[in-house]
Parts: structure tokens; C-alpha cells; sequence
């Protein structure tokens, strides 16, 4: 075999690599070429190499027998001498002893041994259960000065099998690492900087990159002269990212074994820590909360599920003690428990309780498994939790008997705690996503973050709805559903007038006419036909001169009983509804007594439906009819939007919140208790009085539009979703009467008959729509002329227009009831005729419906042809 020839480097630096035992790419001494830089970029070589030359226009292109380059940069190559022998591939002989100055000489027969016997390439490594794949070491050489200390670690590499690389610059080596990621670099620290080769400089470097988490430094440094000298000190090349120091030593032995100590040490090493990362990474993703902790019980590591089922964020409790954080009194026993179990060794798997963020305390199945360390004792302890999920079983299953028997404590635990109906929900869908697929986990989250929002029936916020479709259909839901608050594009100096609502007290006195049984007989020709849906309220109120709530008032709560119920005379009554009537503004188109006397008659002819007189008691009975009366007293034509715009004092006393119907409310029992003659309420007793007051301010509320989808939703949800079910169902007469049975004691509970209460203030509120057409026309009459006025008001004092296609100059009636009617009335009423059965009004509906679309397309056609 040929000696080996020196090598001539430019200051462009040049890199070889070795990759396998059968190349021929060249040692670092086994070229003579002179390089000249053609730029200052690098050129690195991978694979058995090929060199390519750019000198100007001249191109030399010189290829080793291996193969093809597989990455070049640009370098100028003017002469390329090999001096190496023909026989590259032929075993090193016993003659070449020392080549390139190597400090040892290996006999053919050792060579072939040791080539045998270490160029296992790649190892399977146990680390734990997980059999790992330690593929072939690979090695950076960074040496700015070829000697013999990297021809001993070059040829080292290549008797072992691993990739090997050289590089002679810091940019040389930065940008090789980057694109390859070595197992090992090896770094010259014997030169001074004045060599081109900054050691600690190129160690900060590779450290500060991404993908030198794993990789191992080696620094290079000299030999001490002799033992009575001084090594200086390495501490500069450990903050610079070195890991392990190498003490110069050529001889090709001492390389071969530090390399072999590298492979089978730090690298090996650095191979179970990437595996680790996937294992944390697999715990991040299961579904069950995973506590790992020290001997001393403080928490080291929390996946995302224990996050969920405990509340905590990991930045909340890594660190604090587990055992302290989580205490409990129901854990006493299994904490004893545990304690026997680690002693000795074993896991514990039982039922522990735990405290979570909330101030929840939930049973969780749980199971402990210690940790030994080196010495036998215990090192850390991992624990891992899974959530109950019988509710969310029961809600899929249908079937309480399929829980395991150990859960039915969870079911008592979550009735016992306090709090509330949404919370239960998030509780229930957390609880869901713990056993759930990916993608329905997903979907859960979704969930999760809708209800979380503060207002989950806003219908404004969803496409699905069709008022982003219709623009009358949007102006109907921002000016009946939102507040409208905007700022005012102009006119800041315009004096602003306060609207006017009466701020006293109306009463006018009682006098022997108005008592029930001095109704002259024209009114009461009229109230006798009050039980019909086609009653004419229009025709009362001109006949009453616009009192027509004081006489259909003493009708109906005749008819109910109102009096006897709430132990007070007939005067009693009178004055109290002349009290009320009073304080509705006569002048107001829409929002007058005749509107009050509209509602009551609606809501009595509901509470007049079988249905409703089979679940509504008295008490629910009167204080709805009460709450008709009451719900729009002392309305100023205006709407809520508009009083926030201008700041009104009604704004700011009930803070933008439903301002007109607190005020309704409040109006009421203010009036009520003002005088003693009129107080319909004197005679009730406290939890009597409490329950009325707190019906009625809740049917009140409910008027407010801007409620609207909610309460629909809650109804349909409650009450009308298990009626149609049991409409649906063919089965015999008495079967269907036993769930008809059921069905009404659950409608008669609490919650229900509030839902119920809610649901008939409303459609009597606003029941237009569904009146004979002569009576819907006048409404939809009415109801534009006060809407219009308050544009001519906004208009006028430069505050924001809230309804715009109530103007004057642009209004259609027709299209504004179709839109009306479509965004809240049809999906309302067609719910509440599944509880109390009103194929009239549907009838009317659908009749008034198509007089209006009529209409709407009759002035279409005369725009068109104007």
C-alpha cells in the first residue's frame, strides 16, 4: 500500500466524508491539490466524493471510483494529484505500520479482527421495555491544521464503521452540522485563534442550535509537558457547550477507544434521552392524568388529561407537594394503604379522592406505582388517574344497571355537590372527552368554548338564522334584539332633550260605575265575548274612551277568581287597575292600555286551554294575569336601544340591562304598595307574596326581545321536544295515557311551569300576527307609526338610528310583519301549539301571512313599473 501523501487546504476550507467501509473517498493526507477560492463559499462532499471546480469559464470535474458527489458548493479546484496507490480498496498490510505518522502498528490478523468484530453497524439497544435501533455513530473532525492527531481519529472512525466528516473553518463545520446533525464532534481546542479556528467560539455555535439537544462536543486539548506544569483550566470550554474533554494522544488505540467509549456512553446516553421525549410526548396524548413525583412527593411532571380532571394548569402545581395540595379527609385511609404498598414495593390501585381547583372534591380511580432507584429505594412515584364517566355512560346508554357498581358513589357525590346546571354540563362533557376519539374530542372542545360565551342565543352571531341574509330581517334583530349602542358619527355639540317618562304617580279615584256590575251594556255586549280569540280589543277602546284594561281587567279576573284568591275586595281591584291603566300613556300609538288589555286577553284565553288548567295552578294563574297588565306600564314609545343611546336614567339605574322591563316591574309593585287602597297584594301571606313577586318580575323579564332565542330554546328543549314524542309514539290507549300522566307531573314541576309562564307571556305579547286580519293590520299600523317616530326622533337629535327601515320615507309595512314573522313568530307559536293546541291562531297566522306577502309583492310590481 502507498504512503500516505500531506494535503494542502485553502482558506475556503474544505470537508471529506467517510460513510462506509467500501468507499474511496479520500483520507485527509491522501490528496496533494492545490486549491484556489474561487468565492467564499464552503465545499462540502458527502458520500466518495466528487470534487468540481469552477475557475472562471474552466470547469474541472474529477470523480473518485465511489460514485457521484451528492453535495457541492462552489470551489475553485485548479490541480487535483493523487499519490495514493492502486490498490484503495486492499487491507491495510503489516508494512504500513505507521501511516501518516500514526503512533501504532496492528498486524494484518488484528486488523481483520478488529474490522470484524466492530463494524456492527447498527445495535439494538434495551432501554426499558422499548427495544431501541443505535444506528452507525457519525463524527464531525473540526481541525483547522491536519496532523496526527486527526489522521488517528479519521482512521479510527473508519476501522469502527462510522460516518466521519472533516472540516477545517468554523463556517465549514456550522454549516455541515446544521445540514447533517452529527452524534459527536470532535473540535481542535490546541490552536490559538490566530489558527482560523476559535474552539469556544464554534461550541456556542452548535449549542445554540436546535439540533444539538442530543449531540455530544469533544474538545481536543494539548498534553501537559510534564506533571510538574499546570493544566489550565477547562471551565471556558464547559460554559461553551463541551461535554468531554480529550488530552491529545495520536495513537490510533487511544482513538479507537475513545470513540468506542463515546458510542457506548454519552451517545447511547443521548439516544435513551430522545426516546424520553417520545415517551413524555405519549403521555401528553393518553386520556388518563398521569402524576409523576419525587420521593418527597413534589410533582415533577402533569399531563394534559390530569390539566382537565384536576384544573390545574402544570405551571400551578409543579413543585408543590401532591400529598399537601390534594389533601383529604376520605383519603385518610387510602393514604395508609398506599404507604403499606410502597413500602414494600408494590402498586396501589383503589378509589382517591381529589380536591380540584374549583373546590370540587371528586372520586377518581387511581393507581400508584413506585419507583426504585439505584440503591433500591424509592426514587419517584407515578400516578395515574382516570375520571368517572357513568354520566356520560348513562347519557349514551340510556341504562343506569350498565355502570360498574363501584361508580354509583360518583352519581351521589355530583347530586351533593353545589353548583350549577352549566357547570354540571361542562362536567359531564369533560368527563365525555376522556374516552372520546380524536376527532370527537375536538368537537367536544368546540363545545366547550360555545358555552362558555355569555350569550349562547344570540341569533344574530349565526348565518344559519337568515337575518344576514335579509337586511330588513338584520335591522328587525338589531333594533328588537341587541342594544344598538353605537357612537354617534356626528353632531357632538347637539343638545339633547331627556325623553319624557312620567316620573309620579297617577290615580284615578274609583267611582260606583266601574265596578263590575255597573258596566253600562254596550261595553258589555263587547266583554262578553271575551273568551273568543276574535274578541275586538279596538272596538273596546274606543267605547271605554281608550280604558278598556279597568273593564276587560274586572272581567277576566272575575272569571279567574283573582279577588278571592287574593283576599281583597272588588274596590280593591278597581283601584288598582284604574291605578295601573293610568300610567300607560294614552298618547303612545302601540305601547298603551290597549296593548295591556291585549296581552291580558291572550294570556287568559291560553290559561283558558286544557292543557294549561291541567298544570298551572291559582297562584301561577294570577300572577300571570297580573303580569300581562303590568308588563309594559309606563313605556315611553321608545326602545331599550334608544334610552341607552341617549343615556337615559333608566339606562343608567338598571345599567343597560333589560331597562325597560325592570322598570315595568318595578313600576308595578312601586305603584301597588304606594297606596293601601290599591294594594292588590296586602292580604297575602309573606311566602304567599314572595312566590307572586317573584312570577311575576319573572314573566315581565321574559318580554325582553332580546331573551328571545333563549327562552324559545329552553321550551322547546323542556317541554315541547317530550310532547311531541308522545304524539309520535303508536302505541295503545292506555299505555299512551299512563306516559301522558307522566308527562304532565313532569311539566307540573317548578322549573317547567316557569318555562310554561315564560312561553304564554310572550305569544300574548306578541300575538298580533295571529289576530284576525282587521285587528293584525291595525297593530302592524300602530306598531310602524311609534317605531317611526322614534327614527324622526333620532334624526332629529343626531343619536344612532336604531331601527333604519322604520323611516318614513323607505317603510314597508308589508315586508317588515313577513320578516317579523318569520324570525320570531312561526318557530315560537308552532312550539306553543304543541302545548296548548291553537289551530285557529295558526290558521290566522297563515292567513295574515299571505295577505302580507301578497301585499309586499303588489308594491314590488309597482316600484318596477314606475
Amino acid at each position: 500500500m502507498g504512503c500516505t501523501p500531506s494535503i494542502h487546504v485553502s482558506q475556503t476550507g474544505v470537508v471529506y466524508c467517510r460513510e462506509s467501509e467500501d468507499s474511496n473517498s479520500p483520507h485527509p493526507s491522501s490528496l496533494n491539490a492545490t486549491f484556489h477560492a474561487a468565492s467564499g463559499h464552503s465545499h462540502v462532499i458527502r458520500g466518495e466524493t466528487t470534487v468540481i471546480g469552477l475557475a472562471g469559464e474552466d470547469h474541472v470535474h474529477s470523480t473518485t471510483p465511489a460514485g457521484p458527489t451528492l453535495a457541492t458548493s462552489t470551489v475553485a479546484v485548479t490541480t487535483l494529484s493523487t499519490t495514493r496507490a492502486s490498490g484503495r480498496n486492499s487491507k491495510r498490510s503489516s508494512n504500513a505500520s505507521n501511516p501518516g505518522g500514526l503512533a501504532v502498528s496492528l498486524s494484518e490478523a488484528e486488523t481483520q479482527t478488529s474490522r470484524h468484530s466492530m463494524k456492527n453497524v447498527e445495535r439494538d439497544v434495551r432501554f426499558g421495555p422499548m427495544l431501541l435501533n443505535q444506528k452507525a455513530m457519525s463524527v464531525l473532525l473540526v481541525f483547522a491544521k491536519e496532523d496526527g492527531q486527526s489522521d488517528g481519529f479519521w482512521w479510527a472512525a473508519e476501522k469502527l464503521g462510522y460516518r466521519c466528516t472533516i472540516a477545517s473553518t468554523s463556517e465549514n463545520a456550522l454549516e455541515t452540522f446544521l445540514k447533517y446533525h452529527y452524534d459527536v464532534v470532535i473540535v481542535d481546542a490546541r490552536m490559538s485563534v490566530h489558527n482560523g479556528l476559535d474552539a469556544e467560539a464554534l461550541c456556542r455555535s452548535i449549542k445554540a442550535t436546535k439540533s444539538s439537544e442530543f449531540t455530544v462536543i469533544m474538545a481536543v486539548t494539548k498534553r501537559c509537558p510534564n506533571e510538574h506544569t499546570e493544566e489550565p483550566s477547562i471551565v471556558p470550554l464547559l460554559k461553551a457547550g463541551v461535554t468531554r474533554r480529550f488530552e491529545e494522544n495520536w495513537c490510533l488505540s487511544a482513538c479507537i477507544n475513545e470513540l468506542q467509549s463515546l458510542e457506548f456512553g454519552e451517545v447511547r446516553s443521548a439516544l435513551k434521552l430522545q426516546t424520553t421525549h417520545a415517551l413524555i410526548v405519549a403521555l401528553e396524548n393518553v386520556n388518563e392524568a398521569v402524576e409523576i413525583t419525587n420521593s418527597d412527593h413534589e410533582i415533577q411532571f402533569v399531563n394534559h388529561a390530569y390539566e382537565r380532571l384536576c384544573g390545574y394548569s402544570s405551571d400551578d402545581i409543579l413543585g408543590k407537594d401532591s400529598l399537601e395540595l390534594f389533601r383529604c379527609d376520605k383519603n385518610r385511609e387510602a393514604i395508609e394503604t398506599i404507604s403499606g404498598h410502597m413500602k414494600k414495593g408494590k402498586h396501589w390501585e383503589g378509589t382517591y379522592y381529589t380536591r380540584r381547583k374549583s373546590g370540587d372534591t371528586l372520586p377518581f380511580h387511581c393507581k400508584v406505582t413506585p419507583i426504585l432507584g439505584p440503591t433500591g429505594s424509592i426514587s419517584h412515584y407515578v400516578s395515574v388517574k382516570s375520571s368517572s364517566t357513568d354520566i356520560y355512560n348513562q347519557m349514551v346508554n340510556g341504562n343506569m344497571m350498565s355502570f360498574p357498581r363501584r361508580r354509583e358513589s360518583v352519581v351521589r357525590t355530583h347530586s351533593m355537590t353545589i353548583e350549577a346546571p352549566i357547570t354540571k354540563v361542562i362536567n359531564i362533557i369533560n368527563a365525555a372527552q376522556e374516552n372520546s376519539p380524536l376527532t370527537v374530542a375536538q368537537a367536544l372542545d368546540k363545545v366547550l368554548e360555545i358555552l362558555q360565551t355569555s350569550e349562547l342565543y344570540s341569533p344574530f352571531q349565526h348565518q344559519e338564522m337568515g337575518a344576514n341574509d335579509d337586511p330588513m330581517a338584520s335591522d328587525l334583530v338589531e333594533g328588537l334584539m341587541t342594544q344598538n349602542v353605537k357612537r354617534k358619527l356626528s353632531g357632538h355639540d347637539i343638545q339633547r332633550q331627556a325623553h319624557q317618562v312620567s316620573h309620579g304617580y297617577q290615580h284615578i279615584p274609583s267611582t260606583p260605575t266601574c265596578s263590575l256590575a255597573q258596566i253600562p251594556e254596550n261595553i258589555m255586549s263587547v266583554l262578553n265575548t271575551d273568551t273568543s280569540w276574535d274578541f275586538d280589543i279596538i272596538q273596546l277602546e274606543k267605547i271605554t274612551n281608550k280604558r278598556p284594561l279597568l273593564h276587560l281587567g274586572l272581567t277576566i279576573f272575575a272569571r279567574f277568581g283573582v279577588c278571592e284568591f287574593l283576599n281583597i275586595s272588588e274596590t280593591c281591584l278597581v283601584n288598582w287597575l284604574q291605578m295601573i291603566e293610568s300610567n300607560y300613556h294614552a298618547k303612545n300609538h302601540y305601547h298603551n292600555s290597549t296593548h295591556a288589555a291585549d296581552v291580558l286577553h291572550a294570556t287568559a284565553y291560553f290559561l283558558d286551554k286544557e292543557r294549561s288548567k291541567e298544570i298551572l295552578d291559582q297562584l301561577d294563574q294570577v300572577s300571570s294575569l297580573i303580569a300581562a297588565v303590568v308588563h309594559d306600564v309606563d313605556h315611553p314609545a321608545r326602545t331599550n336601544a334608544f334610552l341607552i343611546n341617549e343615556k337615559h336614567h333608566l339606562a343608567i339605574l338598571y345599567n343597560d340591562q333589560a331597562v325597560l322591563e325592570n322598570h315595568h316591574a318595578s313600576m308595578c309593585f312601586r305603584l301597588t304598595h304606594k297606596d293601601p287602597t290599591a294594594d292588590i297584594f296586602k292580604n297575602l301571606r309573606s311566602d304567599e307574596y314572595k312566590t307572586m313577586r317573584q312570577s311575576i318580575i319573572d314573566q315581565v323579564l321574559a318580554t325582553d326581545m332580546k331573551q328571545h332565542f333563549e327562552h324559545l330554546s329552553k321550551f322547546t328543549t323542556s317541554i315541547t321536544k317530550h310532547l311531541q314524542k308522545l304524539e309520535g309514539d303508536s302505541v295503545d290507549i292506555e299505555s299512551h295515557d299512563a306516559d301522558m300522566n307522566t308527562i304532565l307531573s313532569d311539566l307540573a314541576l317548578h322549573e317547567n311551569r316557569v318555562l310554561i309562564k315564560r312561553m304564554m307571556i310572550k305569544c300574548a305579547d306578541v300575538s298580533n300576527p295571529l289576530r284576525p286580519l282587521a285587528l293584525c293590520k291595525q297593530w302592524a299600523y300602530r306598531i310602524a307609526e311609534e317605531y317611526c317616530q322614534q327614527t324622526d326622533e333620532e334624526k332629529s337629535r343626531g343619536l344612532p338610528v336604531v331601527m333604519a327601515q322604520f323611516d318614513r320615507k323607505t317603510l314597508n309595512i308589508p315586508k317588515c310583519q313577513l320578516a317579523f314573522i318569520n324570525l320570531f313568530i312561526t318557530t315560537m307559536f308552532d312550539a306553543w301549539d304543541v302545548y296548548c293546541d291553537i289551530p285557529e291562531l295558526m290558521h290566522h297566522l297563515q292567513l295574515n301571512y299571505d295577505y302580507w306577502k301578497e301585499q309586499e309583492q303588489a308594491s314590488t310590481h309597482t316600484i318596477a313599473n314606475s
